[in-house]
Formats: structure tokens, C-alpha cells, sequence
């Protein structure tokens, strides 16, 4: 086994590399290679890689870097997402529906674009509605049972942030009941499982694999809990009106980019330090995590390893936080 692959005398450190979980894949981002690798409907693995461009100023700025790179992460993870779906869903592209015929002959290569761009704005107008309108309307509606409530602001924000980890956690859990979403889950946890046998510097194989925990305090649904909840105390310190509920929907929306920026130096710290603070900060989204990741089979550790192994650099150092 080559180096990259090992580490010898059992070395354990806290690696730089992420992933995210696609349709029937996996998507790993190193410091200067990205990778997918997707299994196909033969039950072969598809793998692609690509060289990352030099990180910019914006891009390494503590406080800066946050919203920069939360926007740029959801921008590839979108198109990760995109084309794993495309790839495994090979053999029912061959037999397409009549509307499929007639989209392809009008949009032709136009036509994934198209469905990219309408898909990513109903995510986003229903990530509007869920997480920031409904919230507000709701606690609006709670003041006007109890108008007592109208006079503790400090107590209104509370209850508004309540409710939308309330929202996110119900939503992760409705969504978990669906099949296809369970697999998923499935290779998020193959994912996490992956990285924590290369931090602690185990040979990267799929047995050694398999005996690593699936929960990570740098994964994206930890991330989703932070912003939820700073937004709390950032809200509260803004002193966000509540006499209109659009109005206060969309000055959350403008402090949504310094919520971001706080909460990734917060996960940051997270994966860099293990600490008391840390794994405080960090048990909250260990448990949403129970939701988000499932045990994966040893095909989709296959998937896991060959998206990882080339986002490896030759010189560990460099990965190291």
C-alpha cells in the first residue's frame, strides 16, 4: 500500500479534507483536488477529479471566507449533485417519456441547465419560506395569543429560533422516511466514516473503514444547526423589528451573511480543536447527525475510498489543520 493511501505508526490528526453526499456517490473536496465518484447502474464506479484553483484572499480571510465559500460550496456541491444524479440514472435516460423527448428536442443541451436553474430557485425560495418567513409569522401569531409575549423581545427571538431548528429537524426526519433520501443518508455516513479512518491514521481500506464513527463535528448538518442558532443571538443584537413580519423576513436576510461568517469560524474551531468548549459547541449537531448519516454497506465505502484517495496531497502536512 502506497503512502498516500496509509499512515504509518498510526498518526492521527485533524485532515482539511470534506465531502458531500450525492445520488448514488460521493463528492471530496482536498486542498487542491476535488472528486466524485459515482456507481453506475452496471455496478462499476465512475470517477472524476479535478485540479481546485489557488485559494483567494476572500477565500482564506477569517470572517470574510465564511459567506464566499458557503455560497461557492453550495454552488458545486449543486452540480456534483446534478451530474451523480444524471450518471446513475443512466439506463432510464435510454428510455425517455414523451415530455423528455420534446424537452430534449427544444432545449437540446440547454435542457439540464434549465432544470439546474428552475430546481435551485424553488430550493431556495422554499428555504426562504421554511427557515426565515415561517418562523417569524409563526411567533407573530404566538405574540398576538399571548400578548404579554409582545413585551420580552429577547424571549420572541427565542422562540422564533426554536422553531426553525424545530422546522429543520422535522424536515430531515420526514425526508429520512424516503428511500432514495435513506440511501443518501447512507453515503453521507460512508463519507464521514471514511475521513475519520484517514484522521486517525488507519490503512484506508473498507474493513478499517467500517469500524469508524459516522459523526463529524465539520459536517454540514452541524454547520445548519450553528446558523440557526447564532442567527438567535445575532437577531436579538440587531433588534430585527417585528411589527411587519416581510420586513423582518428580509432584514434577516441581510444579516444572514454575518451569521454565516460567525458560524464557519465556529465549525472551523471545531475541527481543528478537541476540547470541552469544542465538543459542547459541537453535540448539538453530533445528534442531528443521528438523522442525517446512516451505516453504509461496503459498496458504498468502495464509492467513499475511491472519491477520497486522490483528494489526498503527497505531502500530509499540507493537510493537516
Amino acid at each position: 500500500m502506497s503512502d498516500k493511501n496509509s499512515c504509518k505508526g498510526g498518526c492521527k490528526f485533524k485532515s482539511k479534507i470534506g465531502g458531500q453526499a450525492l445520488i448514488e456517490g460521493i463528492m471530496m473536496r482536498g486542498i487542491d483536488t476535488e472528486a466524485m465518484a459515482v456507481r453506475l447502474p452496471d455496478g462499476s464506479i465512475d470517477l472524476e477529479q479535478w485540479k481546485l484553483p489557488k485559494a483567494k484572499w476572500y477565500q482564506k480571510t477569517p470572517f470574510v471566507r465564511g459567506p464566499v465559500n458557503f455560497v461557492t460550496t453550495l454552488i458545486d456541491g449543486y452540480k456534483c449533485l446534478s451530474k451523480s444524479a444524471d450518471k446513475s440514472l443512466q439506463e432510464e435516460n435510454e428510455n425517455p417519456s414523451k415530455l423528455e423527448k420534446w424537452l430534449e428536442e427544444k432545449l437540446g443541451d440547454k435542457l439540464m441547465s434549465a432544470v439546474m436553474f428552475i430546481s435551485g430557485v424553488l430550493g431556495v425560495a422554499l428555504a426562504l419560506a421554511l427557515f426565515i418567513y415561517l418562523p417569524a409569522l409563526a411567533t407573530r401569531g404566538l405574540a398576538m395569543l399571548f400578548p404579554g409575549l409582545d413585551d420580552i423581545y429577547i424571549l420572541k427571538n427565542v422562540i422564533e429560533g426554536v422553531i426553525k431548528i424545530g422546522i429543520f429537524i422535522l424536515y430531515i426526519w420526514l425526508t429520512s422516511l424516503l428511500k432514495d433520501i435513506r440511501r443518501t443518508y447512507e453515503y453521507h455516513g460512508a463519507e464521514h466514516k471514511t475521513i475519520a479512518c484517514y484522521e486517525a491514521g488507519d490503512e484506508l481500506t473498507v474493513e478499517n473503514v467500517k469500524k469508524h464513527t459516522r459523526f463529524h463535528p465539520r459536517c454540514g448538518t452541524s454547520f445548519i444547526f450553528l446558523v440557526l442558532f447564532i442567527s438567535i443571538i445575532v437577531n436579538t443584537l440587531f433588534m430585527l423589528p417585528w411589527e411587519q413580519v416581510w420586513l423582518r423576513a428580509l432584514l434577516k436576510l441581510c444579516v444572514l451573511p454575518i451569521i454565516v461568517s460567525i458560524a464557519y469560524e465556529v465549525i472551523k474551531l471545531n475541527g481543528k480543536y478537541d476540547n470541552i468548549i469544542t465538543k459542547i459547541i459541537s453535540a448539538p449537531g453530533l445528534w442531528i447527525q443521528r438523522l442525517t448519516t446512516r451505516e453504509p454497506d461496503d459498496s458504498q465505502i468502495e464509492v467513499a475510498l475511491a472519491a477520497f484517495i486522490p483528494c489526498i496531497p503527497e505531502d500530509k502536512e499540507q493537510d493537516r489543520w
